[in-house]
């Protein structure tokens, strides 16, 4: 295959885990999540239209977690991709791999979701090729759970198609490195999307993703990811290789905002390097200078920017400036959909419950549900 699947055609459904009652938090799960969507539907990367990636943050149910992921099923005709982060579980008694919900409880699998739910889900679905990433704990059990053998695959055709990438083996912990902004294995996930392949083809398939994958995780010493494939979908293109893209561009003029969008992306990834190594008091100023070149393009860049302000100056107790800069942001996401638009409208409504300020953080909460069910949103 020598094109990317068809946007239009396709869904992607991200599900993310990252506050628990009973197990440790993983507040890297969230920003994994939406960045991946971010990515996803540029068009630098895929161009997955908005409205057909669904992000899922904390699913308290079995039917908030699945029920999207059915949905999807039935609108996609060409791909449909799941992700999932969170802490994975296996039960006492089989063994089996258990995707956690905010209030699962260790040794409880009745309380998660079972890999078997996500399946059925999988093999309903009408498009022609399945690609599920699982980034838990555990989750290499999920290859042998949805192939089955090919005995299984045989009687369950549903199943064709199907390619899972798995980040850690089946009987190790995946990683998820303090302080950092992402798990192990989505930070590499999101730097081949960011950066592309030195070397590869024009598009990124799914075994060179894996390869990369396994290259960029061995060099650190961390979990290796696993894959399982059936009838030879690891070829198929997910991604533009932008370290090509940026070789092959042609020389011409350059814009004033050509210059300008590049000096954000640059300031923004120094802020995010400076926050990765604890040196928060450099990275806000940085920030701040982003956010003053930042053009409004209506895309969503400008709440990425605000998002990552806004964080950082709640961390260092500047509550009242985060919440003046989540303000701006909802302003701009009562303008566009997209996953951005909607964890701005959750962040600032925490903040604002925090601050004492109960009746503006149920409207920017009603705002947030309005998003999520306007047609189309997924």
């Amino acid at each position: 295959m020598t094109t990317l699947p068809e946007p239009a055609e396709s869904r992607a459904v991200l599900i993310g885990t990252s506050s628990y009652q009973h197990l440790p938090q993983l507040p890297a799960v969230e920003s994994g999540v939406v960045d991946l969507a971010t990515e996803l539907c540029d068009a630098g990367v895929w161009g997955l239209p908005v409205q057909h990636c669904t992000v899922v943050t904390d699913p308290q149910t079995p039917s908030a977690m699945l029920d999207p992921v059915h949905q999807a099923g039935r609108e996609a005709s060409d791909t449909l991709v799941v992700y999932y982060a969170g802490h994975g579980m296996r039960d006492a008694e089989s063994a089996d791999l258990y995707l956690s919900l905010g209030a699962t409880r260790e040794d409880a699998g009745y309380t998660a979701v079972a890999y078997q739910h996500l399946r059925t889900a999988l093999r309903g679905a009408k498009a022609r090729r399945k690609v599920v990433v699982l980034d838990c704990c555990f989750s290499g059990r999920a290859a042998k759970t949805l192939d089955g053998g090919a005995a299984a695959i045989a009687a369950q055709a549903a199943v064709d198609g199907a390619y899972v990438l798995t980040a850690s083996p089946r009987d190790r912990l995946a990683l998820a490195p303090d302080g950092e902004r992402y798990t192990a294995f989505t930070a590499e996930l999101l730097a081949i999307l960011r950066d592309g392949v030195e070397g590869g083809p024009e598009l990124i398939d799914l075994d060179t993703l894996y390869r990369a994958l396994e290259e960029r995780l061995r060099g650190k010493n961390r979990p290796l990811p696993q894959r399982s494939q059936e009838n030879s979908v690891g070829r198929l293109p997910l991604a533009r290789n932008r370290a090509r893209a940026v070789r092959a561009r042609p020389a011409g003029p350059v814009l004033a905002t050509d210059v300008r969008t590049a000096m954000v992306a640059a300031g923004l990834n120094v802020a995010r390097m400076l926050r990765a190594e604890g040196n928060i008091r450099d990275a806000l100023p940085v920030l701040r200078l982003v956010l003053q070149e930042q053009v409004v393009d209506g895309q969503g860049g400008l709440l990425t920017v605000q998002l990552e302000l806004s964080e950082l100056l709640a961390e260092t107790g500047q509550v009242r400036e985060a919440v003046e800069v989540l303000e701006l942001a909802f302003q701009q996401a009562h303008k566009l959909y997209g996953p951005e638009a909607v964890l701005v409208c959750r962040r600032l409504a925490d903040l604002l419950q925090e601050s004492g300020n109960h009746i503006h953080a149920c409207e920017v909460l009603t705002h947030a549900l309005d998003l999520m069910e306007r047609p189309g949103a997924g």
